[in-house]
């Protein structure tokens, strides 16, 4: 049996051909995609333990004593906005461990740098970078110390009593635990939370590709069904029937398997190149194990299989089923109800948001989910109820026709764009809630004082404040520097942490003012603080701090901040007090401090968009295929219209009518959906109102439709050739 299923879908003529080839395509595209995201989560985790030994002075002290202890002090840098790692080590024995990627720990006066970093250091004036860094580079560090090919990283040595000074640790052992599986951790990535979100993203676009394997099944379904029916009628069992229609689709999903490993091996240098945790890959991160591969060899032939009978599976019932048509039943208006609810329950929780974590999941996370299952179930009957409305307005007979035939049957027009609403859903939900949230809490604008100024804060845990001769006096000389300044320690245990007086906010300008009859204000530490959210304007009133203006300069100094007005400024004034106090934290903007927290939604975003940027097209191709099954099924009864007199020009709008409306509204009503239940949840829990999208989301929305709109548009022609007379009189 499965030999002569072999010769039916090999042998059947060029119908045949093209069904495969379009099977074998759409298993190509999702084995491909699969492939990518297994490897993604691989690359993750490979590069999340390649940061573990940065996180070195987060282990517990180890019991085997034959190992010498060293000073160990590590601490983060910017450089143009880029992070750079920075570690410092002085051995204590000639038995000190030595972390990974060096050939032995650098004495005083010595340091590695990682490639990128050192290429940096060639390029960059020495005032802006370079004299950070106390010494001269004898190496660079290796790829298994480095997370990705372009992290910044440097490993300096010092002297033991200039590093216990620095507050530096005594470690005996470098660590090798992964961040993901470390308690207390600081530096890597959530590898399980990023694990997570790719695989909701394999599920995004697996969901479009196996749409589109069913809908390639279908081609030609009314002859391949006629054929069958004949076969049962003649004796053969469903199995046999279900033997011949899977044999067809394993075949060619068997083909597509082994394209899609070389489609993923031919751009995975391309993949890697993309920073989904913030920094690339190296190529063979993307690595795939030998289970990762039999799951996709086996699983994506088994699924398309199943799609194959799920296609077919009339025929299975009864030999007869075939002849036996009827108009479906129309879908009801209950499965509008999943998708009301989950929007009813995002809506009770404004104003009465969840105390706890796990309450916030399960509040937000299942109207989410019952949204998207509801829009899923309401598909056919908001398809059906909109087709009723083109039947009901048209004025031509094209648009009459293809919203009858819509209306009979709904659940044909909306399975082939069904794919669409996961992606454009997730997308518009990931869209709306980060563009909110970063545009209220994430990055300031490049030209506001969050991002022109830096400082440098001396808490009291840090030990003596400096005194005013103590701050380097060649601040204010740089070219580019508008003004330094220096806030004093608020002795108020409430409040701002600061203390300015007012006649210096005004000759600031552009740190904000002082309320009226003021002479001191109380002020964050950077003069920044949470102004950093909100800075539309630099005409914010800071509160009084109710003390004279002569107590000012005898509190202890609380911070020193730089504004600037170009980056060279910018990086040599960070220079210079790093070198002046080079204690705790390195100074550094509030522009870069929100940058690095807002970095994980961005790339959130980046995955949203992948997903949009691939289903689109997919779709496409959905509907580009069922399109031309469509015409090859209905080309008697078009041939016949065509005799009566009807235009060619006519059959066509009725065949871009049955597919663009369909593909059109769920995208109109999955973006709506989920804009809406972004807003809910950002009311709910943040209580902040939806800000619109930024137009690259309606240029790649755009973009992508009209991507499938060309595919579709591709299959027209295909009606003029099958439609004429001898179609009607052969048939």
């Amino acid at each position: 049996m499965i030999r002569f299923a072999l010769r039916l879908s090999l042998a059947g003529g060029r119908e045949a051909a093209i069904r495969l080839v379009i099977i074998t395509t759409a298993v190509a595209l999702g084995v491909g995609m699969l492939l990518t995201t297994l490897a993604g989560m691989n690359a993750v985790g490979a590069q999340n333990q390649r940061y573990a030994w940065l996180n070195t002075a987060v282990a517990p002290p180890s019991p085997d004593t034959s190992a010498d202890p060293m000073w160990w002090l590590i601490r983060e840098d910017y450089y143009h906005g880029r992070s750079i790692g920075r570690v410092e080590v002085a051995a204590l024995g000639p038995d000190a461990p030595v972390p990974p990627g060096i050939p032995r720990l650098p004495g005083p006066g010595e340091f590695y740098v990682s490639p990128a970093l050192g290429e940096l250091l060639r390029t960059t004036p020495a005032a802006e970078l370079g004299d950070r860094f106390p010494g001269h580079e004898i190496g660079t560090i290796g790829r298994t110390a480095l997370p990705s090919p372009e992290s910044l990283l440097i490993v300096i040595g010092r002297t033991s009593t200039e590093l216990e000074q620095l507050g530096a640790r005594q470690v005996t052992q470098i660590m090798d635990t992964s961040p993901s599986g470390c308690n207390g951790c600081y530096v890597g990535i959530n590898g399980d939370g990023m694990a997570l979100v790719l695989s909701v993203v394999a599920a995004a676009l697996l969901f479009p590709v196996l749409i589109f394997i069913g809908t390639a099944t279908r081609l030609a379904a009314t002859r391949r069904e006629q054929r069958f029916a004949a076969m049962r009628l003649i004796g053969a069992t469903p199995r046999q029937i279900s033997v011949i229609s899977a044999v067809e689709s394993a075949a060619a999903a068997m083909a597509g398997t082994a394209v899609g490993l070389g489609l993923f091996f031919a751009f995975r240098p391309g993949l890697a190149t993309i920073p989904f945790t913030g920094e690339p890959f190296f190529a063979t991160d993307l690595s795939l194990a030998v289970v990762d591969v039999l799951l996709v060899a086996l699983g994506i032939p088994v699924g398309a299989v199943v799609a194959s009978w799920l296609a077919l599976r009339r025929v299975q019932i009864s030999p007869l089923g075939v002849s036996r048509r009827v108009t479906p039943k129309p879908p009801r208006a209950w499965r509008v109800i999943p998708l009301v609810a989950g929007i009813a329950e995002l809506a009770y929780f404004v104003g009465r948001r969840p105390d706890t974590t796990n309450g916030q999941l399960t509040a937000y996370l299942s109207g989410f989910l019952l949204i998207l299952i509801g829009l899923v179930l309401a598909g056919p009957w908001l398809t059906m109820a909109g087709a009723r409305v083109l039947a009901g307005r048209a004025s031509r007979p094209a648009a009459l026709i293809a919203g009858r035939r819509l209306s009979d049957n709904p659940q044909a027009g909306f399975r082939s764009v069904s794919g669409l609403i996961v992606a454009l859903f997730v997308t518009s939900v990931a869209t709306g809630t980060i563009t909110t949230f970063v545009a209220n809490r994430g990055e300031p604008r490049t030209d506001s004082v969050a991002a022109t100024s830096l400082s440098k804060m001396f808490w009291p845990e840090d030990g003596p404040a400096p005194t005013a001769d103590q701050i380097p006096t060649g601040l204010e000389t740089i070219p580019g520097v508008r003004s330094v300044t220096v806030v004093h320690r608020n002795p108020a245990p409430d409040g701002w942490h600061g203390l300015i007086t007012c006649a210096e906010l005004d000759r600031l300008a552009v740190f904000g003012s002082c309320r009226a009859g003021a002479e001191v204000a109380a002020v964050a530490g950077d003069l920044i603080g949470m102004r950093a959210f909100d800075l539309t304007t630099d005409t914010y009133v800071w509160e009084d701090a109710g003390i004279a203006a002569s107590e000012v300069d005898r509190q202890p100094i609380l911070s020193v901040v730089v504004d600037t007005t170009s980056r060279s400024a910018f990086e040599q004034a960070r220079t210079m007090l790093i070198n002046a106090f080079p204690r705790e934290r390195f100074p550094a903007s509030v522009g870069e401090w929100e940058a690095a927290s807002a970095q994980q939604l961005i790339q959130f975003q980046r995955l949203a968009n992948v997903v949009m940027l691939a289903s689109l097209p997919i779709a496409g191709c959905s509907l580009a295929v069922s399109v031309a099954g469509g015409l090859s099924d209905r080309k008697r009864p078009f041939s016949m219209l065509r005799l009566t007199g009807m235009q060619l020009r006519t059959l066509r709008r009725v065949v871009a009518l049955e597919t663009v409306v369909p593909l059109l509204a769920v995208a109109a009503v999955a973006i709506g959906a989920g804009f809406l239940a972004a807003h809910l949840f950002l009311r709910s829990q943040l209580d902040y109102p939806l800000l619109p999208p930024h137009l690259s989301f309606y240029l790649m929305v755009a973009g992508g439709l009209a991507v499938s709109l060309g595919i579709i548009a591709s299959t027209l022609p295909l009606l003029g050739r099958i439609t004429g007379p001898e179609t009607a009189r052969n048939d």
